[in-house]
């Protein structure tokens, strides 16, 4: 797949500053995604890839069926629509899921937000995120939206994605260090 974080910056800024003006920055963050989810699926992509297509009509397909999901209502609008237009007439809808995560790095700049990942080998309780959320918060200078994912592949402990950071707490990579060490 292309990398399109350089041509999505504009994209996303330019809508960022729409959205904040509005007040509507939690909407159009849903809408994008969704947005994303859909020019990521197969077929839509082999749709949109069609020759004959106008960009208007490719622009009212990824609306259309945007249309039909409760959170992507922001793409319903006047603006949404010129935003789909305009993505479609310059060939930019492939580039939706990254302008999509560049809107919402901007976002959570402005909300001083950090969107974490808990890789765990089973659940979770409720006081363990609690206390894992306030010691990131801590750790991080910044409120924390923690996402939690079951990997049964990990023995036991946790990986913590933040970001750029990884804090690696899993049994196997302690395991691993320990082999590292007794064979030196």
């Amino acid at each position: 797949m292309a990398d399109f974080s350089t041509v999505a910056r504009p994209y996303a800024k330019a809508l960022f500053e729409l959205a904040g003006a509005a007040g509507s920055l939690a909407e159009w963050s849903s809408a994008l995604r969704r947005a994303a989810e859909v020019v990521a699926d197969e077929e839509v992509r082999e749709f949109l890839a069609r020759p004959e297509l106008l960009a208007d009509e490719r622009a009212r397909f990824v609306g259309d069926i945007c249309g039909g999901i409760d959170d992507a209502a922001a793409l319903g609008t006047g603006e949404g629509s010129n935003f789909l237009r305009l993505l479609a007439e310059y060939g930019r809808l492939p580039a939706l899921p990254e302008i999509s995560a560049q809107f919402d790095e901007l976002r959570s700049r402005a909300e001083n937000t950090i969107k974490v990942t808990l890789a765990s080998a089973s659940e979770v309780d409720a006081e363990l995120s609690s206390k894992v959320t306030q010691a990131l918060q801590d750790r991080l200078g910044r409120d924390v939206e923690l996402e939690h994912e079951v990997d049964p592949a990990l023995l036991g402990g946790a990986i913590v994605r933040a970001e750029d950071r990884v804090i690696d707490g899993s049994l196997r990579s302690r395991l691993q260090r320990l082999a590292e060490a007794l064979v030196d």
